[in-house]
């Protein structure tokens, strides 16, 4: 389909697309009116992580196409836990905790949108602010007839427990009601036409749209973004080590900055394409380089993912380390480190200390299998000592690198 709005023209050529509830009819809203849309977050952690960047940014393509983001923090939902995706339940936060990582999330998104009171100026609003407000049996007889369980019992979230032969708990079971909820609430208080989310959440927005229509006669839209994995398969976000946050106090910028720059050969332009700014032009060029010329091209989306993340500084930082310790073995003033004392300390525990293994058991592999690396010479008995007092480079590998420091 040719779309003649700037939005889906500008989801489209960048990749964002998987489902549109009604594709025609969004399309020729936001060609004629300044079009409000939200995605939810919950706040179980105090940073997101990669996983969520698609997410963020499709906040941003919303924003540069003329229309207005509403970040729609759970702190109501939160409270409920999100059973998509999940084989199991998540600890519940207390209200205290939930409040302190919404504050906490909140840096990122404000260097990715314009906050304000402007028509098309972000806006962050907690969905606590009126789930917590709703009267239980006022619930059940304004929201509860518009649900069946029979329909409830077909969504791929409820499913997945249940096959499993894992508890679901009432608790969660009721949070696809809350999330539809959000979008009748947005939408009468907010003037929300559109919800965005990932194709998990599929069911949950056509929830919403369906509510919205049935209780309040008001037309509402869906578009969901494809499930995004690496070329090899895996998850985005994560990595042997952990979760890679958004947050600068969660995760070193060198390390963010490296995670892009060790991309599949196959995801560079996928990369470029849904995670910077960079004309679509720029892109085909560098996702066409040849060889080993298309690591130019992922020092490039490191850098320009790093910039609207951390910062131009933390960029150009990460670059500068990757640089000095890739090309003379010395030791960048970015790299991760740790503390080796005077006593020195083992190098098993040297890998799990700096990030570079999970476990005691995963280091003991990396060290097996002659990733472990002292001063770029490979280390192979797991019961190496390393001696205190000065500095030494630690490597997992060929691109991780880190500092140990007398300390």
């Amino acid at each position: 389909m040719t779309y003649s709005s700037t939005l889906l023209r500008l989801l489209d050529e960048r990749g964002y697309i998987h489902q549109l509830t009604d594709a025609e009819g969004l399309d020729r809203l936001a060609a004629t009116q300044v079009v409000p849309g939200y995605i939810g977050f919950d706040a179980t952690a105090p940073s997101l992580h990669v996983g969520s960047l698609v997410q963020i940014m499709l906040l941003r393509r919303l924003q540069q196409a003329g229309h207005k983001p509403i970040v729609l923090m759970g702190g109501g939902t939160t409270k409920v836990g999100d059973p998509s995706g999940k084989d199991e339940s998540r600890r519940l936060l207390t209200a205290e905790t939930i409040a302190d990582n919404i504050a906490s999330i909140r840096r990122v998104f404000e260097r990715f949108l314009t906050f304000g009171d402007g028509p098309t100026d972000a806006i962050m609003v907690n969905n606590d602010d009126w789930l917590g407000q709703l009267g239980y049996v006022d619930l059940l007889r304004e929201v509860g007839p518009h649900f069946t369980i029979n329909r409830m019992l077909t969504f791929d979230s409820v499913k997945l427990r249940l096959e499993r032969e894992q508890p679901l708990t009432f608790l969660e079971f009721n949070y696809m009601i809350l999330q539809a909820y959000d979008f009748r609430e947005l939408a009468l208080t907010r003037g929300c036409r559109l919800q965005m989310g990932g194709s998990d959440q599929w069911g949950n927005i056509v929830n919403g749209i369906e509510l919205t229509r049935r209780m309040n006669g008001v037309e509402v839209f869906g578009v969901t973004t494809p499930l995004l994995t690496t070329a090899d398969g895996a998850k985005m976000g994560k990595t042997a080590a952990g979760a890679v946050w958004l947050n600068d106090d969660a995760l070193p910028a060198y390390d963010f900055w490296q995670y892009w720059r060790n991309a599949d050969d196959r995801d560079v332009g996928k990369f470029l394409r849904l995670f910077t700014d960079l004309p679509l032009d720029e892109i085909a060029q560098l996702e066409a380089l040849p060889g080993a010329e298309i690591n130019q091209a992922k020092i490039v989306l490191a850098n320009e993912v790093t910039r609207l993340c951390r910062g131009e500084d933390a960029a150009r930082a990460a670059e500068a380390t990757a640089a000095t310790t890739f090309a003379g073995g010395g030791v960048g003033d970015d790299l991760p480190e740790y503390a080796l004392p005077a006593a020195g300390l083992s190098l098993i525990d040297a890998l799990v200390g700096i990030g570079f293994a999970a476990s005691r058991g995963e280091a003991k592999r990396l060290i097996a299998g002659g990733g472990a690396r002292l001063d770029g010479e490979s280390v192979t008995d797991e019961s190496h000592h390393i001696a205190g007092g000065a500095e030494v480079r630690i490597s997992s590998g060929k691109k991780k690198h880190g500092v140990l420091r007398p300390g």
